[in-house]
C-alpha cells in the first residue's frame, strides 16, 4: 500500500462508503442519473448548453442494424464504438484506421467486419451496460490529441478528470495511456494517473499500478511539472457541465483535441476515488470546505472558480 490507513484518514481521504452515503446519495438526485448514464442523452444536453463534445457519427439500436453494419462503416476509417450506458471504459473500441478488409484498433489489433458486428451485438444485449440492461451502440468521431500533450502521452489520447462538487471544481487528474493499456486512458487497464494542482494546472507526481512514478514507462518523459494549457478554461468548462445536468457531485472527463480544443468526453455521477491516490491528497477536506461556504446556492460561477485557489492547498 502507498500509505497506512491512519495516514490516509489524516490526509482527508474518503472511502466508498463516505462517497456513496454522504456525497452521491446526499447531493445527486436519482431522477437525474439518466442524464449522465446515457451518453447519447448527455451529448444532447451538453450541446444544448453550448458545450463542445466529440461528434456523434451514428447510433445502432437493433440487431438488424448490427447485422448490416458494413454499409455504415464505409463512411469512416477512424471512429470509436461505445456502449451508450457503459461504465469504467468497458466495451469501448477505438478504430484508428483500415487496411483492406480489416479495421485497426489503437492498440494495433486487426478486426474483421464480423468482429465488429459481434461486438456491437454484445453492446445491444447489455454486455457492458449498467445492470446488464439492453443498450445502444454509439459511434463517435475519433479524437486526435493536441500535440502539446505528446511529451506526456506518446501514444493514445489522455483525458482530464475533474471532480465538481456543488458547482466548484475540487480535484483533478490527467490519465495517460500506455502501451500496456492499449492506448486507452483507463487506470484499471494500465494507464497512468497524474494529479493536477487545482490552481495552476501543473501536473504532480503520478501513480501506475498503485506505485508512485515520475517518468512515463514508454517514453521516459518526466511527468511532474507539466502545465496543462488553458487550465482556467477547463475548470470553467467542468463547472458549466455541473450546471447543465444539475448533479451536486460529478466527474467530468475532458480531452484536448488538436482541431477542436477541449471536448467533454463524458460525465459520471459516481466518479471513482483513485483521483485521491493520483493527487496524494484526500477529497474530504475540500468537500467539507465547500459545504461550509456561506450563501453557496447564490454564488455565481466566477465566485465558485475563485474558491479553487484556497482548495488547492487543503
Amino acid at each position: 500500500m502507498l500509505f497506512s490507513w491512519r495516514a490516509l484518514k489524516q490526509a482527508g481521504v474518503i472511502g466508498l462508503n463516505a462517497r456513496n452515503s454522504r456525497y452521491i446519495m446526499g447531493y445527486n438526485d436519482r431522477r437525474r442519473y439518466p442524464l449522465v448514464d446515457d451518453k447519447i442523452r448527455t451529448k444532447g444536453i451538453l450541446i444544448d448548453h453550448r458545450i463542445a463534445v466529440p461528434e456523434m457519427l451514428d447510433v445502432i439500436r437493433t440487431q438488424y442494424e448490427a447485422g448490416h453494419l458494413h454499409s455504415r462503416l464505409t463512411q469512416w476509417e477512424q471512429f470509436v464504438i461505445k456502449p451508450a450506458s457503459g461504465s469504467g471504459g468497458d466495451g469501448i473500441v477505438v478504430i484508428a484506421g483500415k487496411r483492406r478488409d480489416y479495421w485497426i484498433t489503437a492498440g494495433g489489433r486487426l478486426l474483421t467486419l464480423e468482429d465488429l458486428q459481434f461486438h456491437v451485438s454484445g453492446i445491444l444485449n447489455g454486455l457492458y451496460s449498467l445492470a446488464g440492461q439492453p443498450d445502444a451502440a454509439l459511434f463517435e468521431a475519433l479524437v486526435h490529441s493536441d500535440p502539446v500533450l505528446q511529451p506526456l502521452a506518446p501514444a493514445g489520447v489522455p483525458d482530464i478528470r475533474v471532480i465538481v462538487f456543488r458547482g466548484t471544481p475540487v480535484m483533478a487528474m490527467i490519465r495517460l495511456p500506455t502501451r500496456r493499456s492499449g492506448g486507452r486512458a483507463n487506470l484499471h487497464q494500465g494507464a497512468i494517473g497524474a494529479g493536477i494542482h487545482l490552481a495552476t494546472g501543473e501536473t504532480l507526481r503520478a501513480v501506475m499500478d498503485r506505485r508512485v512514478i515520475d517518468h512515463h514507462p514508454d517514453s521516459d518523459a518526466l511527468i511532474p511539472g507539466f502545465r496543462i494549457p488553458g487550465w482556467d478554461r477547463l475548470l470553467e468548462l467542468s463547472a458549466r457541465c455541473q450546471q447543465a445536468v444539475g448533479l451536486g457531485y460529478l466527474g467530468v472527463d475532458i480531452v484536448l483535441d488538436a482541431r477542436h480544443g477541449p471536448l467533454v468526453l463524458e460525465l459520471n455521477a459516481r466518479p471513482g476515488l483513485a483521483i485521491q491516490i493520483a493527487n496524494q491528497a484526500g477529497l474530504g477536506r475540500r468537500l467539507e470546505a465547500i459545504e461550509r461556504k456561506p450563501d453557496l446556492e447564490s454564488a455565481d460561477l466566477a465566485t465558485r472558480l475563485a474558491w479553487v485557489h484556497e482548495l488547492a492547498d487543503l
